[in-house]
């Protein structure tokens, strides 16, 4: 059985849609979600579904093992992308899974269940190119 490793950040794991929020005084869109707008600090936000596909906005390699919950699998390390992706209203930072080497900025994208570990037991999500 796979366990979501933070279930708040989503609307929905069936399908999978991360859960943003937009503030109902200055309509700025944030992720996570929020009870208190990040822009203007009003204290009336709605949750909204954020859109499962954008673009690679910029990113980098992480050539060193990530902090816990992260587990090093049996085979070793091996270096990932990481960067915001543009879903249009929102940069949402992630793990962008694919060739790094082939990773361009513009580049489209899409939201995907990512395992925490070596195995598919703890997952979270990120965008794949």
């Amino acid at each position: 059985m796979s366990t979501c490793l933070a279930p708040e950040l989503f609307s929905s794991t069936e399908p999978l849609v991360l859960a943003g929020s937009r503030c109902r005084a200055c309509a700025s869109v944030q992720f996570p979600a929020s009870d208190q707008c990040a822009s203007c600090a009003d204290g009336s936000t709605v949750r909204i579904d954020l859109p499962d596909r954008g673009t690679i906005w910029t990113w980098t390699v992480q050539r060193f093992a990530p902090k816990s919950p992260y587990q090093v699998p049996p085979e070793g390390f091996t270096p990932f992308a990481v960067g915001y992706v543009d879903l249009g209203e929102v940069l949402v930072e992630s793990v962008i899974v694919g060739d790094v080497d082939g990773l361009q900025i513009g580049q489209p994208v899409r939201l995907v269940r990512h395992p925490i570990s070596g195995t598919d037991a703890t997952w979270s999500f990120a965008f794949r190119a």
